[in-house]
């Protein structure tokens, strides 16, 4: 990658911190080894090493937008911290390319003793904007953030809610070339959460580049481009945002005894993540749109490559089939028709409070919708017996455009007192919805709407 299109450069970064049993061993550090070395010994250490980050390398280009997912503990907060500049690396070296807008703790760099205007000035002239640059947008920052008479009072005074929505509101409204996003996008009530999707929207359609950091694998799969994950201060996988947030929920869910295997092999995949999610997606996704109306039909072929067993507590999913009402084995389905999906679980160990699962998404991963047997312990199967085998079947009504879509399959039991899934399978099963030469609808679902035009 040229310069030019490079927004952001990380190289073997790492991050270590010396952890201090007591405070005393803080000045022994200072003085001693020094006096160590005059005296022609080896220098001793009176710290423990931590690092949060170890030899990180990963380059975003212009336009790009980059989700970093991982467990807690995993350095990602970190990292963009360091690539903000908020803290600097032990080794290793990060370049970027443009103003960096950045919501890492929202409001933390607000004076609580200045107003809510003052702060905005203050805060957009530390972003490297004139005074008329900011005169300009102070407008629109004030209409953004929408906390009115607040404004012109100390930030003291502020709610939490508050102080977010004018930090945020500065952030994204600095025209950024580069903006960088640690849990920022969950603030604030269901308006401001659109407004700010809304907005990040508009900044990617703009070309700036993105970095963000969430727990959220819907963001991830909707808002980006790539992902990165990051596990135990290591980068494990990079590559299309489906495939890395199935391997970040599979890791999340592993036992102790098994983590480390499973780490092992999503490292070893950390190649074949890109052009395995590419193939598949361009596979799967074509339709010929004059094809001829067709009846539900069952394609041998159509078999999804991208599925992710989760590890067994007990319990394990087989046999996932689609069928018609009439019990026909179907994947090439019918706006319009009703279908049931159906799959078999066999219990190796006693389970509780056990309640199934199914889930419908679409090739990137974005969740549509689903549906559980029952949502309170009182009205799930209190009991299931070692060895017994249950086939559980959904109805569900394809309100789906032409496309190509995937199943989820799960079975939840209560382990140790908390409700737990018992096996997980994520894109055990695909359909495809035929095309149809007729259909007026738009986007992904047909929500049934019917035009009527009249000349006044």
């Amino acid at each position: 990658m040229s310069s030019d299109d490079m927004a952001i450069s990380v190289s073997g970064l790492s991050k270590r911190y010396e952890i201090y049993e007591a405070p005393r061993d803080r000045l022994k550090q200072f003085i001693l080894p020094t006096l160590q070395r005059v005296a022609g010994y080896a220098p001793k250490q009176y710290f423990d090493e931590f690092w949060a980050l170890q030899n990180i390398s990963f380059e975003v280009e212009k336009g790009e937008t980059v989700g970093i997912i991982g467990c807690n503990g995993s350095g990602k907060s970190t990292l963009l911290q360091m690539i903000c500049g908020t803290l600097n690396p032990t080794h290793g070296s990060i370049q970027t390319n443009g103003r960096i807008a950045a919501l890492l703790e929202l409001g933390s760099g607000f004076n609580p003793e200045f107003s809510g205007r003052e702060n905005v000035y203050m805060n957009c002239t530390v972003l490297g904007l004139s005074r008329d640059e900011i005169d300009q947008r102070f407008d629109s920052i004030a209409e953004f953030a929408d906390i009115g008479v607040f404004l012109e009072q100390p930030v003291k005074t502020y709610s939490s809610g508050m102080s977010v929505r004018l930090a945020f509101a500065v952030a994204i409204n600095v025209d950024p070339n580069i903006l960088i996003i640690d849990e920022a996008l969950a603030v604030g009530d269901e308006l401001f959460q659109r407004k700010c999707f809304s907005r990040i929207e508009a900044i990617r359609a703009s070309g700036s580049t993105i970095l963000f950091v969430s727990h959220s694998a819907t963001q991830i799969i909707e808002l980006c481009d790539r992902a990165i994950l990051l596990d135990g201060g290591e980068k494990l996988a990079s590559g299309l945002p489906k495939k890395i947030v199935g391997s970040y929920q599979k890791l999340l869910h592993a036992s102790g005894e098994k983590r480390q295997a499973i780490r092992n092999h999503i490292s070893q995949e950390v190649d074949l993540c890109l052009t395995q999610s590419v193939s598949e997606s361009r596979e799967h996704s074509f339709i010929d749109k004059d094809a001829p109306e067709r009846l539900e039909t069952f394609d041998p072929n159509l078999k999804p490559s991208s599925t992710i067993e989760f590890e067994s507590h007990g319990a394990h999913i087989s046999a996932p089939v689609i069928l018609t009402l009439d019990g026909e084995r179907v994947n090439n389905l019918v706006r319009g028709n009703t279908y049931r999906y159906a799959y078999t679980v066999n219990f190796s160990n006693r389970a509780i409070n056990v309640r199934f699962a199914m889930l419908i998404k679409t090739v990137i991963g974005v969740e549509l919708g689903g549906a559980e047997s029952a949502r309170a312990p009182r009205s799930s199967l209190a009991d299931v017996d070692p060895g017994s085998s249950y086939r559980v079947e959904f109805r569900f009504f394809c309100a789906l455009n032409p496309g190509v879509y995937f199943m989820n399959a799960g079975v939840i039991g209560s382990v140790d007192n908390s409700a737990t899934y018992l096996h997980r399978v994520v894109d055990i099963a695909l359909f495809r919805v035929l095309p149809e030469t007729k259909n007026l609808t738009t986007g992904i679902v047909d929500f049934g709407c019917q035009p009527e035009i009249r000349r006044q």
